[in-house]
């Protein structure tokens, strides 16, 4: 198996049934020293993933009152 000159690599068909991946399931990639591990992401929410990333991050300073009020107005 090769990967494309656009960094694809096709999942075999009984791989993919064993596993549950059909199109559009989110997965994700695992590095362990030099081995690259494809997981099925459990509930198939890759936006669940982005927002526990993010959490944490913004530094704005706003109260919840303040955000509040842009977000209404």
């Amino acid at each position: 198996m090769k990967v494309t000159t656009k960094g694809q690599v096709t999942v075999p068909r009984a791989i993919r049934e064993r596993t549950g991946i059909l199109p559009h399931t989110d997965v994700e990639f695992i590095m362990r020293g030099k081995e690259v591990i494809l997981r099925k992401l459990s509930g198939g929410r890759r936006g669940n993933t982005l927002i526990e990333q993010m959490r944490g991050r913004a530094g704005t300073g706003l109260s919840t009152d303040e955000i509040m009020k842009l977000t209404r107005n």
